[in-house]
């Protein structure tokens, strides 16, 4: 009888997998893998972990999942790699060539990610930008514009799909109003659902997107004690009710400081409330193995979801004109001035690793 799929997105400690997460990835069949910059050192390296961990699952539809959004947000860095922009600076373009660059910028990430093997970006953000945005996500959002948020991330998810990448929408159902990082400590919003209408607008709009990463953030209009992430009323009433989310629905990392209780207790409430799969990061085998032992296999809705995934990305795509695209995409982003941003979400969750913070 063929093996469950246990309802996790896992990580690795290092830029080779270790025996004991051969072994562990191949006993324990998850969803997927995480990569973040301690797992990339170079283009040929990156290439030679993903096949190891495909080879470990042993299962063509497995993730490998990256965060490239664009400005800090990138695993993937010079010099085997482009650089791309942050969504700020996409959404500070003249209007006439925003499209243009965003529709660029999610094809050439395409064709990084084929060429390594990696098959999910953990992005658009499609996060409403707010005076008070906390400085973790300011430059990741396009704009404060409900139309443009709509448009370039439109763009984004249909030019993801087209070349054979997951893009994952985040962080349902908008997070653009916390002043607080979940990384280190949770948001608390006692806005109305009317004021929350805006935030939800651009989830609405691509609510056919094929993933989505839920939000560590209480909705006080919603459920006053728990955070999206583990709010059963707050996953089926907003992000699968007024939303109308129909892909597959990833917890944002549950090793964020936004959420209390163990490692165990926090994956059983986000499934239990309504997530497919949970997310980790910090790439502990030790966590690992605490969270496999009470982490189930997929439901059959998620596991429905999953196979939608699955036609994406196994598409195989012969990209042409690399370069040339990427001459003009370095053309228009030099219309505007770089975002300046002095926040390095990759630099906390380094630090979280390492128990630092």
């Amino acid at each position: 009888m063929q093996q469950g799929i246990t309802a996790a997105i896992f990580s690795c400690s290092g830029p080779k997998l270790t025996d004991a997460e051969k072994r562990f990835f191949n006993r324990v069949n998850p969803v997927g893998v995480n990569l973040f910059a301690r797992n990339i050192t170079s283009k040929e390296q990156v290439k030679t972990l993903i096949h190891d961990i495909k080879e470990a699952i042993a299962r063509d539809d497995v993730l490998i999942a990256i965060d490239q959004e664009g400005g800090r947000v990138r695993r993937l860095r010079e010099p085997d790699f482009r650089s791309y922009a942050a969504a700020i600076t996409l959404g500070s373009l003249p209007s006439a060539v925003q499209e243009r660059a965003a529709f660029l910028q999610a094809l050439l990430i395409s064709a990084d990610f084929q060429d390594i093997g990696a098959n999910l970006n953990y992005a658009p953000v499609l996060d409403t930008l707010y005076p008070q945005t906390s400085p973790v996500l300011k430059s990741r959002c396009f704009s404060s514009e409900t139309e443009t948020i709509i448009h370039l991330g439109k763009t984004m998810v249909q030019e993801y799909q087209k070349n054979g990448i997951c893009p994952c929408i985040k962080h349902l159902p908008g997070h653009g109003r916390a002043e607080v990082d979940p990384h280190l400590n949770l948001p608390i919003l006692h806005n109305s659902l009317t004021d929350l209408a805006k935030d939800f607008a651009p989830f609405q709009r691509l609510k056919d997107a094929p993933s989505g990463m839920s939000a560590h953030i209480i909705l006080s209009a919603i459920d006053a004690n728990n955070p999206i992430t583990v709010s059963p009323k707050g996953i089926k009433e907003v992000i699968r009710g007024i939303i109308g989310f129909k892909g597959f629905l990833i917890s944002d990392a549950i090793d964020m400081h936004a959420l209390k209780g163990s490692k165990q207790e926090r994956t059983l409430a986000a499934l239990h409330a309504g997530c497919d799969c949970i997310c980790y990061t910090l790439g502990q085998i030790d966590e690992m193995e605490q969270i496999a032992e009470v982490c189930p296999t997929l439901t059959p809705a998620a596991e429905e979801r999953l196979q939608q995934i699955k036609h994406i990305t196994t598409k195989k795509i012969n990209f042409a004109n690399l370069k040339e695209y990427a001459k003009e995409y370095n053309q228009i982003i030099g219309l505007v001035e770089p975002y300046r941003d002095d926040y390095d979400a990759t630099e906390t969750l380094n630090k979280m690793q390492q128990k630092e913070i």
